[in-house]
């Protein structure tokens, strides 16, 4: 059984508007779909992706009234965003000329990397390495050669590794490849690899147990979500977390696609979620993001939903 790389990475803003702008005028993404959050429907569920909403491409906010996270171990601490490897001075100067706060160009495990910030503190690192290739979005402010490809690597901030890579390599099946130093100088980040491994399927385990503990909250990351094919391949993890014991939510139903979700000993929530059906299974490709979308079981209550969220757009 193998996970065969990151599907997203759902974070949290109390700005929707100013979200929605971000990640589809600044980073150029686009936004695939404008939902509700399930299990809190005054919440929207904005999800920006590549052109096509490709599982490993989408990067998805809950909208909350919450406070700015503190920042601290116990969390999902930068989320990755894959680029061209030529494309990071490109980003560079877009970003610096638009008032983003950014870090410097650098090698990082490897790779070219650009450290960024959105306007909530959300803390994002571009990284030269397409592979694979996002599909474009005709509509981006930018161009088809800059665009993000997909999600990866995402980095989290533990205070023990032990726990921590127990679960991943024996429940998970990933592969402890590497080390590097942590470029904030806090602690060594530890290199987990799933399916045939690259950026879009690593995660980075930060071992911190200097920092205090995080408080989630704007600016900061619910969780992240590993690919599986199909359904039954989700029924055959839930089988084997159920094995060892971890406690999960089961299989939920998302209708976009389906999930399970676990807590890994530092705290941080994992979700396994399937490939399909996708984001086009209500609506066309060619407008999907454009309107409110509902999965069936919140149909009947769409006027009471759209009454109660703030205009986006």
């Amino acid at each position: 059984m193998q996970l065969t790389g990151i599907h997203h990475l759902t974070a949290i803003t109390a700005d929707a508007a100013g979200n929605n702008r971000f990640y589809t005028e600044t980073l150029g993404l686009r936004r695939v779909k404008k939902t509700v959050n399930q299990d809190d429907t005054s919440a929207y569920h904005l999800f920006f992706a590549d052109g096509a909403g490709t599982p490993g491409t989408d990067i998805t906010f809950f909208d909350w009234p919450a406070a700015r996270e503190r920042r601290g171990t116990h969390s999902i601490s930068r989320t990755g965003l894959r680029v061209a490897e030529d494309s990071l001075d490109w980003w560079a100067a877009r970003l610096s000329d638009k008032g983003v706060t950014i870090g410097k160009v650098t090698m990082l495990d490897g790779r070219a990397s650009l450290d960024i910030e959105d306007p909530e503190g959300q803390r994002l690192r571009l990284v030269g390495a397409p592979d694979p290739a996002g599909q474009p979005w005709d509509h981006s402010p930018v161009p088809t050669q800059h665009q993000i490809h997909g999600l990866g690597p995402i980095t989290i901030s533990v205070p023990d590794l032990a726990p921590t890579e127990a679960l991943l390599t024996q429940v998970m099946n990933m592969i402890r490849l590497r080390d590097y130093p942590s470029p904030d100088g806090q602690g060594t980040v530890h290199v987990f690899a799933m399916g045939a491994g690259g950026a879009a399927a690593e995660l980075h385990v930060a071992v911190q147990p200097g920092l205090p503990p995080a408080q989630q909250g704007a600016g900061g990351v619910h969780h992240v979500a590993f690919r599986v094919p199909d359904t039954a391949a989700l029924t055959d993890w839930a089988n084997r977390v159920r094995t060892f014991r971890l406690p999960s939510s089961g299989e939920v139903e998302r209708f976009y696609f389906r999930s399970l979700y676990f807590r890994e000993p530092g705290g941080n929530l994992f979700e396994l979620a399937t490939d399909g059906p996708g984001f086009d299974v209500d609506e066309p490709r060619e407008t999907m993001g454009q309107g409110l979308s509902l999965p069936p079981f919140l149909e009947g209550r769409r006027a009471a939903i759209e009454a109660g969220l703030k205009p986006l757009d």
